[in-house]
């Protein structure tokens, strides 16, 4: 298992030590898990190596693994390195951990971990990406243009070693009351800048389920490429409402820079693909996830935010009685600017604004991992 010191890794690895029929589990990283990680992990062994390393080599070997999951991929360029070492990682470490099955006569499955990022996110998208299906527009993103080359190698394994089974499982953007991820950071900001004419449907995955669907594909799953998704969507605009926060809509030109006003230096740690994500969102056909893979999640999209939402404890800055109460006002009152002013007058309207900025609080950058 590599990627055992993130989310993902670390507790699929605890899934799996706990399970009585696998004789073994090995945890892989190039920086050691934290302690209340690695105590959750059990019987599991961690092995701190990196895979473009050859020592990865010499523990599939000398273990006799027979099944490899590869969730180590990075969603943004570390601090020190940028994009080059960020490809480094990603790119060339799959390459060099493919290339060691390739060469193993005891590897018979490789599953990974991969993401929706590779259909890409433009106005030109169907409503559901197919797993046939490729993205209308080449993505421009770091993380999505990986994605896509790691899919490539591992196919690529397939064909040249067709003993080896290959489960690729496409990842909606996930989320949950543990997990640091885009759509989390995003919400955390009281108020939140969105695109004048546009709503992003967005299908999320809550963070158990993205573990449950790694386990069904690691133990006994088919091979194939996977769209994993919860089912549903949700507008941008109803996740904003759902936590709490303030909307604030403006023109495209604009985005970034009213971004960086509204949001601080949050704003900046955001990559374009994710941001694309929330101008546009990006919905998955899961039909062959239940009919193929026999995995069904058990929250849904709605759900799935709404259980962030309560593990956040996020403080609304609007209450949503207060805006239902507006409209119902302002719908009365439509025609007459000033019954309208004083409607929203009566609610405490003008005080929302004050409120958001004594809520932003200390900037904070968001931690970025390969999970979310």
């Amino acid at each position: 298992m590599t990627g055992a010191s993130r989310f993902l890794g670390g507790y699929l690895v605890t899934r799996l030590a706990q399970n009585p029929q696998i004789e073994r589990v090995i945890a892989v990283d190039a920086k050691s898990p934290s302690k209340d990680l690695l105590r959750r992990m059990g019987r599991a062994e961690f092995v701190r190596a990196d895979i473009r390393n050859p020592l990865i080599g010499k523990v599939i070997r000398n273990a006799g693994v027979d099944t490899v999951v590869h969730a180590a991929t990075v969603a943004k360029p570390p601090r020190s390195g940028g994009r080059a070492t960020m490809k480094d990682l990603n790119v060339i470490g799959a390459m060099q951990l493919f290339a060691v099955c390739q060469k193993s006569p005891t590897v018979e499955k490789v599953v990974l971990r991969s993401s929706s990022s590779v259909y890409g996110c433009s106005a030109k998208d169907p409503v559901k990406f197919t797993e046939e299906m490729s993205a209308r527009r080449p993505p421009s993103g770091a993380y999505a243009r990986d994605s896509i080359d790691i899919e490539g190698y591992v196919r690529g394994l397939g064909r040249r070693r067709p003993d080896i089974a290959v489960s690729i499982l496409r990842m909606a953007p996930l989320i949950g009351p543990r997990l640091n991820g885009t759509i989390s950071q995003y919400m955390t900001s009281p108020l939140i800048p969105s695109i004048i004419g546009r709503d992003a449907r967005m299908q999320l995955l809550h963070e158990e389920d993205a573990l449950a669907a790694l386990e069904r594909a690691t133990i006994g799953g088919p091979s194939g490429t996977f769209n994993i998704g919860a089912d549903g969507t949700i507008m941008l605009s109803q996740a904003i409402r759902r936590a709490g926060r303030v909307q604030v809509p403006v023109p495209f030109p604009l985005f970034k820079s009213v971004g960086r006003a509204l949001m601080g230096g949050m704003m900046r740690e955001f990559t374009t693909e994710q941001l694309d994500y929330f101008h546009f969102g990006c919905g998955l056909d899961t039909m062959r996830m239940r009919s193929v893979l026999g995995f069904d999640p058990r929250w849904t999209t709605v759900q799935a935010f709404d259980d962030f939402v309560r593990g956040a404890a996020l403080r609304p800055v609007i209450r949503t009685e207060w805006v239902d109460a507006v409209e119902d006002r302002l719908v009365s009152a439509v025609g007459t600017g000033a019954s309208a002013a004083r409607a929203l007058a009566s609610l405490g309207g003008s005080d929302a604004l004050d409120r958001a900025d004594t809520l932003r609080g200390p900037e904070t950058a968001p931690s970025w991992g390969g999970d979310g």
